[in-house]
């Protein structure tokens, strides 16, 4: 007499289903952690206290466009590295700068009269990356 182990392969399948059930419920859940800035589960990496001194994202409010928010972030990234340089501190001048100022400055780094696309926002994240480079390199010695 000859059994088949079908039955049982399915009885045990459908065990390993439905032991998992709740492993996905959980997985599922939203959560606040790491980062309180999401709402939901993601690979979001908790800020470190070197980015504690990074120039956030400005709000929609500041610009209709990101293009234009863009820049208004790379000038204030630009403004900080200047006062950084012009005083020769090595400590975070984020606090001491607003996104008025980078409004005020718009003058100075605006390439075109279209006002929806006023500056060239790779030029101004190249400048700015060049002068945070001056300033880790002043600040390492």
């Amino acid at each position: 007499m000859t059994r088949s182990l079908a039955p049982i392969r399915s009885l045990g399948l459908a065990a390993l289903v439905v032991a998992a059930l709740p492993s996905v419920a959980l997985a599922q859940t939203p959560s606040m952690s790491p980062s309180t800035d999401t709402p939901f589960n993601s690979m979001a990496i908790a800020r470190d206290e070197a980015d504690a001194c990074r120039v956030p994202k400005p709000s929609a409010d500041l610009a209709e466009t990101a293009y234009l928010r863009n820049g208004y972030r790379a000038i204030l990234r630009i403004l900080i590295a200047e006062e950084a340089l012009a005083s020769e501190t090595c400590t975070c001048l984020l606090d001491q700068f607003t996104w008025e100022q980078a409004l005020t400055a718009l003058p100075r780094f605006q390439t075109s009269d279209n006002p929806r696309l006023p500056f060239k926002v790779l030029d101004l994240y190249a400048q700015a990356d060049a002068l945070e480079a001056q300033i880790a390199e002043a600040c390492e010695e």
